[in-house]
C-alpha cells in the first residue's frame, strides 16, 4: 500500500532473483479503501510515492502499478471477494470486512498483471493464509511466496505504520516482539499459557493497548488440536493509534 521501506525492498528483491534476467518484477503501490474501516486509518495512512519509486528502481523492479481507486473500483463496483474460514480469527474478527477487500483487491491486482508468482511478508501471517486458501480455492495459477519478516535492530517489525509513532511510543514498541520471543521459549506450550505470557509482557508497556494476542495452529488458523505440529503466536497492538501487528512460530507441544 505505499510508504515503502527495506522490508518491502527485500520482497522486491526475492521477486527479482525468482524471475531471473529473463522476467519481469512488477509492484502495485494502491492504499485500498475497500481494506480500511469506518473509524480506522485510511485518510492518516502515509503515503510517499515519489520516494517509493526511487525503493523500487533501487530494487530492480520492472513495473510500477499506480492506479487510482476509480480504475479500482468504478463507479457501481459491487463484487466482492469472501474467504470465509481463514479469515475469521486476529485481524478477522477485530476488523470486520478487512479480508473482503484484501481478497478482492489482491484477486483484481493477480487478473490485471497476471503473474506467475506474488511475493508477500511474513508479518501478516493471516494475510498469507487467507491469499493461499483464495488461490487456492478459486484455482488462480499464482504461486505464493511467503519472505522473511524484517526488523529494526531492536526487533520492531518493519510496517509502514511506525512512521506514525510519537518517540516514546517508538521506544516501547519493541515489547511486542519481546514478548513473542518469550512465548516462544517458555516451557509450556499450551495456549492458554502463551497467551497470557504474551499479556503480561505486552503490559509492562504504559502506552500499549492489546487488540488480541492469539494461539493458533499454524497450518490453518483454527484453535489448537491434538494433531496440531506447530504454534503461531499472534497479536495486534495499539500505540495511540497505531496498530501494530506481529507473530512468532514456535513448535506444539513442547
Amino acid at each position: 500500500m505505499g510508504a515503502l521501506h527495506a522490508g518491502h525492498a527485500s520482497l522486491m528483491r526475492k521477486a527479482r532473483k525468482l524471475a531471473g534476467k529473463r522476467g519481469s518484477v512488477a509492484v502495485s503501490i494502491f492504499v485500498n479503501p475497500a481494506q480500511f474501516g469506518p473509524n480506522e486509518d485510511f485518510s492518516r495512512y502515509p503515503r510517499t510515492f515519489a520516494r517509493d519509486c526511487r525503493l523500487c528502481r533501487e530494487a530492480g523492479v520492472d513495473v510500477l502499478f499506480h492506479p487510482a481507486p476509480e480504475e479500482i473500483y468504478p463507479d457501481g463496483f459491487s463484487t466482492y471477494v469472501h474467504e470465509e474460514r481463514v479469515s475469521l480469527p486476529l485481524c478477522g474478527a477485530s476488523r470486520p470486512g478487512h479480508f473482503r477487500g484484501v481478497c478482492t483487491v489482491v484477486l483484481k491486482l493477480f487478473n490485471i498483471i497476471a503473474p506467475d508468482a506474488a511475493v508477500f511478508g511474513q508479518k501478516d501471517y493471516q494475510q498469507v493464509a487467507v491469499i493461499r486458501r483464495m488461490v487456492r480455492d478459486l484455482n488462480i495459477p499464482v504461486r505464493i511466496i511467503a519472505a522473511p519478516t524484517v526488523r529494526e535492530p531492536d526487533g520492531l517489525a518493519l510496517s509502514s505504520r511506525n512512521a506514525c509513532l510519537g518517540a516514546e511510543q517508538r521506544a516501547q514498541a519493541p515489547v511486542i516482539r519481546r514478548a513473542l520471543l518469550l512465548a516462544r521459549g517458555a516451557r509450556s506450550a499450551q495456549p492458554a499459557a502463551l497467551a497470557r505470557l504474551v499479556r503480561r509482557e505486552i503490559a509492562t508497556a504504559s502506552l500499549a493497548r492489546i487488540d488480541y494476542v492469539q494461539v493458533l495452529d499454524a497450518a490453518t488458523l483454527a484453535p489448537p488440536a491434538p494433531a496440531t505440529r506447530e504454534l503461531v503466536i499472534a497479536c495486534a497492538v495499539y500505540f495511540g493509534t497505531t496498530r501494530l501487528i506481529d507473530n512468532i512460530r514456535r513448535k506444539a507441544g513442547g
